[in-house]
């Protein structure tokens, strides 16, 4: 996988870019200006990034995802993992056939749902996982493959299904390792 080099990543242009930012060179980033990467994160090949976009730290973008923020604005936090096919939608048309749909219509004859999404730190989205606009994942939330999520979900739960439904609880072990990571970084850093 072949990724932009520092200097190509600094003169896109991001909103900020963290130290040790990967993001390859087949990944479509639109408005750089409105994107926000934290340090050691990661966007893997044929992903699409557009939109308000706050990425933290350790976060990898798997191959084929799509992070749409539009205007709203799309938060990922720190040591999440979006796996293969994912999709995060902001904003979306209304499909009862009342209003018109797609980008080439003129808003006044839509009802588009706009609403930020909130990913919180540690949660995984398993593959072709599609998060839908308004949707808070609580600290620690993992999401089945192929789920559709509609509904915000509570912190250390595991979900899946269509629509997605906690189905039980998740470790929190992984906070101890965090904790042990971070200090050998520090450590190596010093």
């Amino acid at each position: 996988m072949a990724y932009y080099t520092d200097e190509e990543l600094r003169a896109m242009g991001f909103k900020s870019l963290g130290k040790h930012v990967k993001i390859s060179t087949k990944a479509s980033i639109y408005d750089c200006g409105s994107i926000a990467i934290g340090d050691d994160s990661r966007i893997d090949d044929f992903c699409v990034v557009s939109g308000n976009v706050t990425i933290g730290a350790h976060v990898h973008i798997t191959p084929m995802c799509l992070l749409a923020g539009g205007e709203p604005g799309l938060e990922i936090g720190d040591f999440c993992a979006c796996a293969y096919g994912v999709k995060v939608f902001t904003q979306s048309d209304d499909y009862s056939g009342r209003t018109m749909t797609n980008s080439t219509v003129p808003k006044k004859y839509k009802n588009e749902t706009m609403a930020a999404v909130r990913i919180g730190r540690h949660s995984i989205l398993g593959a072709g996982a599609t998060v839908m606009p308004g949707v808070t994942l609580g600290e620690g939330s993992s999401v089945g493959a192929m789920a559709l999520v509609l509904a915000s979900t509570e912190p250390w739960g595991i979900y899946a299904g269509i629509p997605a439904r906690r189905i039980k609880e998740r470790s929190r072990e992984l906070l101890k390792l965090e904790a042990q990571f971070m200090k050998e970084a520090s450590n190596d850093s010093v």
